[in-house]
């Protein structure tokens, strides 16, 4: 069993590293809310003093909100990078953009430690049953290092690639997400105009040739699948928020590499306008409602 110093006990964080101590290790967490330390502690983990107590763990994990938070943790004379023991293994499992990872990559193996990127997919519904997929970039070795831990808190672990692909692969599947959810929302809307039920339309399509995970595995509208959010008046699984948050990196890193991403950029519009219009907190299925003219 490993010391594991946990940065960031967010709604997806704290399960990930609640995992990791229902496992054995001994987790050491890190976060500005008193209330999440309070949780795993109560757990059996052990609350940070701050980030030099976490720089003496043997592996650290960390779920931050944005690129610039992962360069402040990890980089700079002041960061971990600076502060751990040679040995210690860096995993990064927060959405960030890929330049970033790439850079936060390389300062670690400047200094002779083993870093990967390893964004997650799976909502916090993954995060609490452990069933997350990591898609996580780095060198080989490193993925070796880091997948027994990946395995505590996730079902599917795949190495992507060299530093940042994990990060890439995640934006990637996340704007075919946005647009595939805004495919199945608009196709639902129409039919219901053209007089077909949800749950026929459903029945149809889910077994034809525009069967996709946003139809089976998270429908947008109330009935077909009961687990999906739109059952639960749209509460969040992923919201808005965060979905226009990783539309945004896509976004920015097709105009790095002069990719056309026509739909992702109209996805992206979409979503910025119910986030701007005060619907930021629904889940991002709810564009549905946009769609069919509800909100």
């Amino acid at each position: 069993m490993a010391t594991i110093g946990f940065v960031g006990l967010g709604n997806m964080g704290l399960p990930m590293a609640l995992n990791l101590v229902k496992a054995g290790h001994d987790v050491v967490g890190h976060d500005l809310s008193d209330k999440q330390l309070a949780t795993l502690s109560e757990a059996g983990g052990r609350r940070a003093s701050g980030l030099d107590d976490i720089a003496t763990c043997e592996v650290i994990v960390s779920m931050l909100p944005a690129g610039k938070h992962v360069a402040q943790i990890y980089g700079g004379e002041e960061g971990l990078i600076k502060k751990v023991k040679t040995g210690t293994l860096l995993i990064d499992s927060s959405t960030i953009d890929v330049a970033t990872a790439r850079t936060i990559a390389g300062e670690a193996a400047g200094a002779g430690l083993d870093m990967v990127d390893a964004p997650v997919s799976g909502g916090v519904g993954g995060a609490q049953a452990g069933t997350l997929t990591f898609m996580v970039g780095g060198p080989e070795a490193a993925f070796e290092k880091a997948k027994p831990f990946l395995e505590v808190m996730g079902a599917k672990i795949v190495h992507a690639g060299d530093a940042g692909t994990g990060q890439a692969a995640k934006i990637c599947n996340n704007m075919l997400l946005a647009i595939s959810m805004i495919g199945v929302s608009e196709a639902f809307s129409l039919a219901r105009k053209l007089g077909l039920s949800d749950q026929k339309f459903f029945d149809i399509a889910s077994t034809s040739s525009g069967q996709c995970w946003s139809m089976t595995s998270y429908c947008p509208v109330p009935g077909p699948v009961p687990a999906s959010p739109a059952n639960r008046d749209y509460a969040p699984g992923f919201a808005t928020d965060m979905m226009l948050k990783d539309l945004r990196l896509a976004k920015d890193a097709a105009q790095s590499v002069k990719a056309k991403t026509d739909l992702g950029d109209q996805s992206l519009a979409l979503y910025a306008a119910l986030s701007e219009d005060g619907y930021g907190g629904l889940d991002f299925s709810g564009v549905f409602k946009r769609i069919n003219g509800d909100i």
